[in-house]
Formats: C-alpha cells, sequence, structure tokens
C-alpha cells in the first residue's frame, strides 16, 4: 500500500448498485450467540447502515460505510466481526484503529456487549497506558483490538500483537486515520497483515480525497454512502447566536447555563488554551463543568468520561478529541463556543446530541467575523441554521 501525495479530488463515489437491505437480524443468519446479545444489548432491528452493511462484511467484502452520527456504525462492523471471528481460538484476527483513546474503549465495550455470550476476549490496545499490562493481555490470547494506530503498532514490531491469522481489519472514522498524521502509522499497520485480510472503512464523513485513497488498499469495495445533504442529522435543532464579538461568548454562556443543566451539554473550542481557560473562568463564576483534551493524562481522560457517563458530571468542555463518534446517551445540548476549523468536524461535533434517533440542540456562537463560516457551512450541508429561539427549554 502506498499514499500518494496528490489525491484526485475531483472523483465522485456513488454507493455500489442493488446492495439488499436486509430487515431483521435474524434474516442475517447470525450464530444463536450473536444474536442473543445483540438482544441483550438493546437493538431491535437494524437500523439503516446496520441493514446494508453487515451482510457484505460478513461475506468478507472489503467495506466502505458511511452514515450519520449516531447510527449504529460501531455495531455494524462489531456484529461483522464477531460473526466471523472463531472464538474456539485465541489468536488475534481482527484489528479496529481509532483515532482517539477514548473512542478504541468504548468500541470495546461495544464489542464486549455484543459478544457477551461467545467468550469473547477483546483488548483495547492504547496510548497513555502501560506497555507491560499490554504484553501481559496479549500472552492470555485476544481475538479481537480495539487500538490507536501507534500502540497498536508498537505492539505488532514488538511480536507482541501477532498478525498472521487477522482476518479484518477496520478504520474506523476513516477520514481522520487517513489524515497526514495517522497515514504512516496505518501504512505500518497493514504492511504486517496478511495480504488477504478484508478491509472495512466507516466514518460519518468521506471527503473525496480519502475516498480516492482506499483505492490503494481496498480490494472492490462494497460502497455504502450518504450524499452530504443527508448527513446532517435528523432531529438535531441546529441554531446560532449573534455575539458579535469574542469578549461576549463568556457571558452569553453563562445566561445559557439554567437550560444546559437540565440534561449533559457538550462546549467545543478550538485549542486546548481556550479549553482550559473557559472551565477555570466557569469554576471561578460558580458553575460545575469538567474539560478534556489531548494534552490530558490518560487516568484523567478516563476519569472524567466516567464521571460523565455516570452524570455526576453535566457539562463537558472539550476540543474535537471527545468530536468523533464517543457515545453518552444522555446529551442533548452540543454548543459551539467556536465554529470548528474543518467544516467536516461540524457534522461530528453535532452528532453527540440526539444519538440514534433522539432529539438534539446545537447552539454555534458566531462573532461578526464568524458570520461568512456559518454560511458556508449551511450551504455545504443545505441546510438552515436559525437564529435561537428566545425559549430554548422547551426544544431540550
Amino acid at each position: 500500500m502506498e499514499f500518494d501525495k496528490e489525491l484526485d479530488s475531483t472523483l465522485r463515489f456513488k454507493s455500489s448498485k442493488n446492495i439488499p437491505v436486509v430487515a431483521s437480524f435474524e434474516d442475517m443468519k447470525l450464530k444463536d450467540d450473536l444474536l442473543r446479545g445483540i438482544y441483550d444489548y438493546g437493538f431491535e432491528e437494524p437500523s439503516a447502515i446496520q441493514s446494508r452493511a453487515i451482510k457484505p462484511i460478513i461475506a468478507g467484502r472489503d467495506t466502505i460505510a458511511q452514515a450519520q452520527s449516531g447510527t449504529g456504525k460501531t455495531a455494524t462492523f462489531g456484529i461483522g466481526i464477531l460473526q466471523v471471528c472463531d472464538t474456539k481460538s485465541r489468536e488475534t484476527q481482527a484489528i479496529v484503529l481509532s483515532p482517539t483513546r477514548e473512542l478504541a474503549l468504548q468500541i470495546q465495550k461495544v464489542l464486549k456487549s455484543l459478544g457477551s455470550f461467545m467468550n469473547l476476549h477483546c483488548h483495547a490496545c492504547i496510548g497513555g497506558t502501560s506497555v507491560g499490562e499490554d504484553m501481559k493481555q496479549f500472552g492470555k490470547g485476544q481475538q479481537v483490538v480495539s487500538g490507536t494506530p501507534g500502540r497498536v503498532v508498537d505492539m505488532i514490531k514488538r511480536r507482541t500483537l501477532n498478525t498472521r491469522n487477522i482476518k479484518m481489519l477496520v478504520l474506523d472514522e476513516a477520514d481522520e486515520l487517513l489524515n497526514k498524521g495517522f497515514q504512516e502509522q496505518i501504512y505500518e499497520v497493514y504492511r504486517y497483515l496478511p495480504p488477504s485480510t478484508q478491509v472495512v472503512v466507516v466514518s460519518a464523513t468521506l471527503p473525496n480525497e480519502v475516498l480516492s485513497m482506499t483505492k490503494k488498499f481496498m480490494n472492490d469495495p462494497v460502497k455504502i454512502l450518504v450524499k452530504r445533504d443527508d448527513i446532517t442529522l435528523e432531529g438535531i435543532s441546529q441554531f446560532y447566536i449573534d455575539v458579535d464579538k469574542e469578549d461576549w461568548k463568556f457571558d452569553t454562556l453563562c445566561d445559557l447555563y439554567d437550560s444546559m443543566t437540565i440534561s449533559q451539554a457538550v462546549i467545543f473550542c478550538n485549542t486546548k488554551k481556550k479549553v482550559d481557560w473557559l472551565c477555570e473562568a466557569m469554576r471561578k463564576a460558580n458553575f460545575t463543568v469538567v474539560a478534556m483534551h489531548g494534552d490530558m493524562k490518560q487516568e484523567e481522560r478516563d476519569k472524567i468520561m466516567q464521571e460523565f457517563r455516570s452524570s455526576q458530571s453535566r457539562v463537558l468542555i472539550s476540543t474535537d478529541v471527545w468530536a468523533r463518534g464517543i457515545d453518552v446517551q444522555q446529551v442533548s445540548l452540543v454548543i459551539n463556543y467556536d465554529l470548528p476549523y474543518d467544516r467536516e468536524m461540524y457534522v461530528h461535533r453535532i452528532g453527540r446530541a440526539g444519538r440514534f434517533g433522539r432529539k438534539g440542540v446545537s447552539i454555534n456562537f458566531v462573532t461578526k467575523e464568524d458570520k461568512p463560516e456559518l454560511h458556508a457551512l449551511e450551504r455545504y450541508y443545505s441546510v438552515k441554521i436559525s437564529e435561537m429561539p428566545a425559549d430554548i427549554n422547551n426544544l431540550l
């Protein structure tokens, strides 16, 4: 596999024709113990992406699956992995790569839940944790690995993670993984895999340059894509507040805080420095908030995630480290304190609200300078982002 520096950004991909839609999990002819795990997890019938993508994955086809955030993409490839895994063997048979440690841990949790009746061993192989503990876990045998690229490469090079029986490689949030920061590490992992390895690429946003890049390492993939203007998350009401200038954002946020405590909220800033500043300023004003970004130690990030998942803390201030794939069901409000630098990130951020079809609200703080970017987002996703109504409580 070789990543060309120049990519054909003019390419246009369409969904593969005649993709069958399977209406129920029973019709997928899954293992009985896997079906038990699916129903025990709380799924009743497949979502749109699950009803289209699980069968090609099980059939061994390379697959590109794009669907809205919160529609069950993790379970889509998770069910595919568990169906093809031989749980009688303790050899590693599937690797799932994610751009953040939190997402890798969450995927491990979903896989373990779906495979709870299957004697599944799934290890989270992530940076910021003990290498010795990783080596110990691999010594016991792990059928599935959910990890971040750097640590997975490290374990492969140490010959702790044996790749000779790998059947499937999944790239979750693939557009981020195939970005400049991770490209080399993805290439390193791929280099060590058997030539027959099936590749599954998953994301809510797949720009043309990423789709073009998949030609380098995928073999005649089934493409299940949604148009960009179908991605903007039904059920999420999108608003903006005209704050005129940067200095007024903080007071606006304080005024909103009472509405935010009805349920859980995530506030996104563009820099780690801004996250730290805003967290401190909110606490000085006697508001209870927690903050998270990539410079924090893993233990601290785990603790904050745990508090937020268990609703001990209701408001989380974060950088885009939290924008992708993290699933906390109670989140119904996302505030973009800063509009994202990257338009593709907008859909990932607001997708933290309204998971799996629930209702949610996103609010964008917009200065005079931000107005052109707000209109650009509206054009890009073919949506109308309205000025926030006086009574936001009715929407939450």
